[in-house]
């Protein structure tokens, strides 16, 4: 098949195109490459015959007007994430997410198959007010808290994109799904995540090791469980016009744990040092995955200790980048899409 990925630079959309290529797939890889120059893995990737890279601006109707048309499979996984950039510049998050999505709602046609990434942040404010259950299911009321608050400008981008996409996928008679993406973490993703930030203050030798947030629960996804997700929706026709959560519901693990874990694999002794959480961020976040279940029989297969194992040995060989700023809360929007490490 002939598969196009747009953000194929970033964090899951890496993996993916690994994935697909893997799997006897054409891929052609839309980035600006803003945070993705001096990159290895990324340019062994697109070295590959079978991945032909095309720069450009996914904000800019000209870039979509100059993409062909009639893909088997279109993955929009294109979007300033990460906690930092979101509470630095909240607008440039609202507009070039929106714009992206726009574009995406106008540029396709009943041929297409179409994945969006979202989020869990955007049925955060559900969980916070009692009204969602947790684990959560797709079904739930998408809520932001505050529209006024920096930190749920990811998430309001996020919910228009899924409206967007559904809609205009609708219009025109298309497939598309919107993926939810919960807490997805791996190699590759930079700093703005709990996992590998973890690992690199581990790496430091940080003690007495900060813990924010350290009684609040999470439910992690190791990447290639969360891609293999994705490639499942994406074969799958009763997918169309569906938003699935994506995640691994086996594991909800309590933040202090998780920081032990760090710190065992890193072989340290350090002791821990509890903060409080932020403000805003959820005390507990895991996906219902029944309706992902029911659609693709899909089951997480990397449990957490052995994805926390892969990750933390990434970034030891990778280097020791200086993390600024501290620990990143467990409760920040999950870095799980955009672009590459900007240590890198």
């Amino acid at each position: 098949m002939r598969a196009l990925v747009l953000g194929g630079a970033g964090f899951i959309g890496l993996h993916l195109v690994r994935r697909l290529v893997a799997d006897g797939h054409t891929v052609t890889v839309v980035d600006d490459f803003s945070r993705g120059r001096d990159d290895a893995e990324l340019a062994r990737v697109c070295a590959d015959p079978a991945v032909e890279v095309v720069t450009g601006d996914l904000t800019r109707a000209a870039t979509w007007a100059s993409l062909p048309r009639h893909w088997d499979q279109v993955y929009l996984l294109a979007a300033v994430v990460g906690v930092r950039n979101v509470e630095a510049d909240p607008a440039r998050v609202v507009r070039i997410n929106a714009l992206v999505a726009l574009h995406l709602m106008d540029w396709i046609d009943a041929a297409d198959r179409v994945f969006f990434s979202s989020t869990s942040e955007v049925y955060a404010g559900a969980v916070d007010a009692g009204v969602a259950a947790v684990p959560t299911g797709e079904d739930v009321p998408a809520m932001v808290a505050d529209v006024t608050a920096p930190r749920f400008a990811y998430a309001t981008s996020k919910l228009l994109g899924e409206a967007a996409v559904l809609h205009g996928s609708r219009a025109v008679g298309a497939h598309a799904v919107v993926g939810r993406f919960h807490n997805v973490y791996g190699p590759r993703m930079g700093t703005d995540h709990v996992v590998p930030e973890m690992s690199l203050r581990a790496l430091r030798g940080e003690d007495p090791f900060r813990v924010p947030g350290a009684d609040q629960y999470r439910a992690f996804c190791y990447v290639d469980d969360a891609v293999e997700a994705v490639v499942r929706l994406m074969a799958t026709p009763d997918a169309a016009g569906r938003i699935v959560h994506i995640g691994d519901d086996t594991e909800q693990t309590n933040i202090a744990d998780l920081a032990k874990l760090v710190l065992r694999t890193a072989g340290s002794h350090a002791s821990l040092r509890p903060e409080p959480a932020p403000a805003g961020s959820v005390h507990r976040r895991c996906p219902d995955l029944g309706r992902l279940r029911r659609l693709t029989g899909y089951q997480p297969a990397v449990a957490l200790e052995e994805g926390v194992g892969r990750t933390f040995a990434w970034y030891r060989d990778h280097g020791r980048p200086t993390v600024a700023e501290g620990p990143i809360p467990p409760g920040a929007p999950d870095r799980t899409e955009g672009q590459v490490p900007a240590w890198r």
